[in-house]
C-alpha cells in the first residue's frame, strides 16, 4: 500500500525510524493517543493509523481526549471526526480549567500546570481502556525548546526522554513524532483535512517569556543556518560524558586514575 503523498511518506519514514530506534511499539500493544485536537495530536493519530495498517506487527489505537471543562470547546467536532475515520475515541470531561484558575498565581502561565493535571487524567484513563503505551504529539521543536529552556534557565543539560516511565512504573509515555518538525506536523494535519480545535483556555498560546524566547531563537538560527534544528536533535543522541562537568558521570577519583594510567 503506497503512501498517499510525498509529505505522508516523509512523516511516516521519520515516525517509523523513531519507533524502531527506541523500541516504542511492540507486538500486541494498545496505544492510547492523547488527542487535544491540535495539529500535533491529529498528525500523530493519523500517521500511527497509517503505519498500523502497514506494520508487520499488530497493535491497536484508541484516541483519548481530556476536556478541561471550557464550554466553547468543540467536543462534537472531535468525536465526529474520529467516528468518520473509524478511530476508537474516548472523551473524559474534567474541571481542570476551573481548578487552575483557583490555584494559579496571577503572574504564572497555566500551560505547564494544565499539562501535569491532564497527564494524571491520562494515566487513569489508560488503565480503563487497557492501554499499554501512551503516545503524545511531542515533535522535534518541543525537544529542542526543552533542551534550551533547561540549559538557559534550569541549570541542567536535559531534554525529553524517548520513553518516559511513570513514577509508579505502571505507564510508558512515548513521543513517536520526535523526528518530525512542527511545520511538517502542521502541513500534514492540513493535508489530511483534520480540523484543528483550540483548547479554549483564555491563556492559550501564552507560553511565557522564556519559551517564547527559545522559540524565536531557534527560528532565527534555522533561518540563518538551515539544518541547525536537526543538528541540535542529533546532539541529544551524541553525548560525550567525559567532556561534561558532572562529577556523577566523571568522579574525580576515576579521572585521577585515568590520568595516572595514561
Amino acid at each position: 500500500m503506497a503512501y498517499r503523498t510525498e509529505l505522508e511518506a516523509r512523516v511516516a519514514k521519520k515516525t517509523t525510524k523513531a519507533i524502531a530506534d527506541f523500541g516504542m511499539i511492540e507486538p500486541g500493544d494498545r496505544i492510547m493517543v492523547g488527542l487535544s485536537g491540535g495539529k500535533d495530536s491529529w498528525a500523530l493519530l493519523q500517521i500511527l493509523d497509517v503505519l498500523r495498517r502497514r506494520a508487520p506487527i499488530s497493535f491497536s489505537l484508541v484516541a483519548v481526549n481530556v476536556d478541561s471543562g471550557y464550554k466553547e470547546y468543540k467536543h462534537e467536532l472531535l468525536a465526529r471526526t474520529c467516528e468518520e475515520r473509524g478511530w476508537e475515541y474516548h472523551s473524559e470531561h474534567t474541571n481542570i480549567g476551573i481548578l487552575i484558575e483557583d490555584i494559579l498565581d496571577t503572574d504564572q502561565t497555566p500551560c505547564s500546570l494544565c499539562a501535569r493535571l491532564r497527564r494524571g487524567v491520562l494515566y487513569r484513563i489508560a488503565k480503563q481502556v487497557g492501554a499499554t503505551k501512551i503516545a503524545l504529539g511531542h515533535h522535534t521543536d518541543d525537544f529542542i525548546e526543552t533542551l534550551l529552556l533547561n540549559l538557559f534557565f534550569g541549570g541542567s543539560l536535559k531534554a525529553m526522554p524517548a520513553k518516559l516511565v511513570s513514577d509508579n512504573g505502571e505507564h510508558v509515555v512515548i513521543p513517536p513524532l520526535v523526528y518530525v518538525g512542527a511545520d511538517e506536523a502542521r502541513l500534514y494535519t492540513k493535508e489530511c483535512a483534520l480540523p484543528i480545535i483550540g483548547c479554549c483556555c483564555p491563556a492559550c498560546g501564552d507560553l511565557g517569556l522564556q519559551r517564547q524566547r527559545a522559540k524565536k531563537l531557534i527560528m532565527e538560527l534555522e533561518i540563518e543556518h538551515p539544518g541547525v534544528k536537526n543538528s541540535m536533535l542529533k546532539a541529544l543522541s551524541n553525548v560525550a560524558p567525559r567532556h561534561l562537568l558532572d562529577t556523577r558521570l566523571n568522579p574525580p577519583a576515576a579521572l585521577r586514575a585515568l590520568a595516572t594510567a595514561t
